[in-house]
């Protein structure tokens, strides 16, 4: 992606998403956003005719794959080295992205992904962003990777971050709430974890990130100022601000500062919550269960919304250990392993404070990395 800056469209500027009106997903049902008969309304280069816009692009293509099952899709819509980052791995070529489809589709015929909003950013010269929510729902209906069938029905979300080059996904990013699902179907998730961590030791994993924690440079106090680089205007600039407060300087009354009284909160286990108390102990819960975490912000887009307001898009990632207790419930006790957190937030802003948070991370990988650091302990 470019990083000049002086080119607001290249940044998918609120002026630039208006000028060339991309549709937005809310308030429209699928016929409607993945339209017959629409104009192109946003140049896209290189891109399949069938495409009127970015939006349209993601949300056709990813119906097409998951739910119509036209998987040979992802041939002519990710490069042959595109590269996946998964919470609980990486997947480095196309082949291996159709087989993981196929598989995650088997267990779940009925599944039905819906697009709940795509947030942008980018053109066809430099290269588009995407940040696609997914509320998905199913049942359980076939043997598969989660063995055999319950029966029970599932509802959870996904976000996905794409870069995307002439209709080619190249790198993309998915963090699937799996945890939400195990514990609807009534599963135990310390067995698949342990499956999963089994697996990865066999294959000489003992962690699923190197390196020591990011939060202090020596015995430095956390940064004063946030990094303002990846903001492209005020209100991601302001969404960055906030967060480097809340996760970085552990400000946490900063969330009534800038959440609406009544704001919601849309989190992980489908969790739905409301009001500034409710958020303030996500958060600081959290940062409870990994008090040593660092926080860092990897990409940050924004649209104008037509309900009014701003959507923000946060790329993020958090490095710690489990060394308390807090929301992450299921890891138990304190085990102090180092455990990395891979998390995508929307926030809706309006009228200068947030009104929606959508909140996406995996307790099941993390219950993963924890079995995968006691297994090389063992050893």
């Amino acid at each position: 992606m470019s990083n000049v800056t002086d080119n607001s469209k290249s940044k998918g500027s609120s002026e630039a998403a208006l000028d060339e009106n991309v549709l937005q997903v809310e308030r429209r049902d699928y016929t409607d956003l993945a339209p017959t008969d629409r104009p192109r309304s946003q140049s896209l280069d290189g891109f399949d005719d069938i495409y009127t816009d970015i939006v349209d692009y993601i949300i056709r293509c990813t119906h097409k794959i998951w739910d119509e099952r036209d998987i040979g899709l992802i041939y002519s819509h990710y490069t042959h080295n595109c590269v996946l980052y998964g919470t609980t791995g990486t997947i480095y070529n196309r082949e291996d992205i159709v087989r993981d489809t196929i598989q995650r589709l088997v267990s779940f015929p009925e599944r039905r992904g819906m697009g709940t909003q795509v947030i942008w950013n980018g053109n066809d010269k430099d290269g588009f962003y995407t940040s696609h929510l997914v509320t998905g729902s199913g049942r359980h209906t076939q043997y598969g990777h989660l063995g055999q069938p319950t029966g029970k029905p599932f509802v959870s979300r996904t976000i996905a971050d794409c870069m995307i080059h002439r209709n080619k996904i190249y790198r993309e990013w998915v963090v699937a709430d799996q945890m939400a699902i195990i514990k609807q179907l009534g599963l135990d998730p310390h067995h698949f974890a342990m499956r999963t961590a089994q697996q990865k030791f066999e294959a000489g994993l003992t962690s699923l990130d190197i390196g020591e924690n990011r939060r202090f440079i020596g015995q430095t106090p956390p940064a004063e100022k946030p990094d303002l680089s990846l903001a492209h205007n005020d209100v991601e600039a302001q969404t960055i601000e906030m967060l480097h407060e809340v996760f970085t300087k552990r400000m946490f009354g900063r969330i009534a500062q800038d959440y609406a009284p009544n704001a919601q909160y849309h989190g992980p286990l489908m969790l739905e919550l409301y009001g500034v108390a409710a958020i303030i102990h996500q958060h600081l819960g959290l940062i409870g269960s990994l008090p040593d975490a660092s926080y860092e912000i990897q990409h940050v887009a924004s649209n104008p919304c037509e309900e009014g307001g701003t959507k923000v898009a946060v790329r993020w990632v958090m490095e710690g250990h489990h060394l308390g207790y807090g929301i992450l419930s299921e890891l138990g006790d304190p085990t102090g392993k180092r455990v990395q957190v891979m998390g995508m937030s929307h926030y809706h802003w309006k009228d200068g404070k947030i009104v929606d948070e959508w909140n996406v991370y995996d307790q099941l990988s993390l219950l993963v990395q924890v079995k995968l650091g006691q297994l090389a302990e063992a050893e």
